[in-house]
Formats: C-alpha cells, sequence, structure tokens
C-alpha cells in the first residue's frame, strides 16, 4: 500500500443529485454549480495541495427544492442546505470560509 501526501485541513462534501437537479444557479449571474463555485471562485479545489478540498458524492438523501446539500468535514454532525442564487460571498458566509 502507498500513502500519498496532501496538504487539505478539510473537505467540502456536495451532494451530486442536488447540483444536477439545480443546474447551477450560484455565483454572480447564477451560471456557475455549486462544486464549481467553490472550486475556482473560491480557490478551493480537488487537487492535492488545496487548503479544503471540494468532492461531489453521491446522493445524500435530503433532496431539498432549488437547493444543494453540503457537508462540511470540520463539522459533520450539522449538515448545510445551501439554496440556489447565493453569491460566493454569501456562500462563503455560510460555510465559514
Amino acid at each position: 500500500m502507498k500513502a500519498v501526501r496532501a496538504d487539505w485541513q478539510s473537505a467540502i462534501l456536495v451532494c451530486r443529485k442536488c447540483s444536477k437537479k439545480v443546474g447551477g444557479g450560484y455565483g454572480e449571474g447564477g451560471g456557475l454549480s455549486l462544486a464549481k463555485l467553490l472550486k475556482k471562485a473560491m480557490g478551493l479545489g480537488r487537487k492535492r495541495k488545496s487548503r479544503i478540498g471540494v468532492v461531489e458524492v453521491g446522493c445524500l438523501d435530503i433532496c431539498p427544492k432549488r437547493a444543494v446539500t453540503v457537508v462540511d468535514t470540520r463539522r459533520p454532525g450539522a449538515w448545510i442546505v445551501l439554496e440556489t442564487g447565493l453569491s460566493a460571498g454569501e456562500v462563503a458566509e455560510r460555510l465559514s470560509l
């Protein structure tokens, strides 16, 4: 078995099914999916050298209307539902980034 080093302090798990249902709706103009907003606009990402990783996962079985369910591994006991139409700043505030 080989171990690979990563600089992640935590990860944000984004429900892939919720993201697909809303079809974007985040950021300025509402053209980005939540995962893309987190990865690009906020400087987070999936790559090993980022501070916080963003990973799209399978269905989390919450299924809110016009929103995406997110799990922040820093607080795994409190899942977060982010409505569409939020800007990058509002998403950062809700996730305490």
